[in-house]
């Protein structure tokens, strides 16, 4: 086979670079989660930027707060994943959509293992709170959506990083900031998912092209045999 069958979930032009920010995104994670493991109070850098135990957004920007801590939920995330799907398919997309599923998926099953693993907390022991799941979501989410478009609107290498980083930059940040000021992280849980996200969802981007090209490939070459 000379071409792809359907378009790359993980541009080719992208791949050496979010593999290397993948790589010391993970390191990133790793190295907070040594430093806050069993901790139950903010950080040094924490402090810097605010008090992460107590609410600091008042009406309306805590109505907005609100509304971008839902879609980090169940129902809300479920509401949009379904969402991005349908579009994925109605474009004509499938690696798209099963990169949203997967990477989305993968990205939050690790975070939520690594809580467990680290055991850091916010008011109180039950509330585990490395990395920020929430910021993981919607960081993956960006994600996976930019990635296809980047393939889909022909973009350079520099243009795609750009567009790419863009994405889960604004992501995260709309979410880190919806966290830490409803005081359900602290600053650095959020930097910990955002980098979650940033290490899992190319890793997951590859996994899903190369499987799919092997399916391609047999599929091919019964195709063949069959007219032999």
């Amino acid at each position: 086979m000379t071409g792809r069958p359907t378009p790359a979930a993980l541009p080719s032009s992208l791949r050496p670079l979010l593999g290397l920010i993948a790589v010391l995104a993970a390191l990133v994670v790793a190295a907070i989660g040594v430093l806050y493991a069993g901790h139950s109070e903010p950080g040094r850098v924490d402090r810097w930027f605010i008090s992460p135990t107590a609410d600091s957004v008042r009406p309306p920007w805590r109505y907005v707060a609100l509304t971008l801590d839902f879609l980090g939920e169940p129902a809300g995330s479920a509401m949009v994943i379904v969402a991005a799907v349908a579009g994925c398919l109605l474009l004509r997309r499938p690696r798209a959509a099963v990169l949203v599923v997967a990477g989305v998926g993968v990205t939050v099953g690790t975070a939520t293992l690594l809580k467990h693993v680290v055991g850091r907390t916010i008011h109180g022991a039950d509330n585990l709170s490395y990395p920020s799941g929430h910021t993981a979501f919607l960081t993956a989410l960006a994600l996976t959506a930019a990635l296809p478009a980047t393939g889909r609107l022909g973009l350079g290498k520099a243009a795609g990083m750009s567009l790419v980083l863009a994405a889960a930059l604004v992501a995260g940040a709309a979410m880190g900031w919806a966290q830490v000021a409803l005081g359900a992280h602290y600053p650095t849980d959020v930097l910990g998912g955002w980098c979650t996200a940033l290490a899992v969802v190319p890793a997951t981007a590859w996994l899903v092209d190369r499987t799919a090209d092997r399916r391609a490939v047999r599929t091919a070459d019964a195709g063949r045999l069959e007219h032999r």
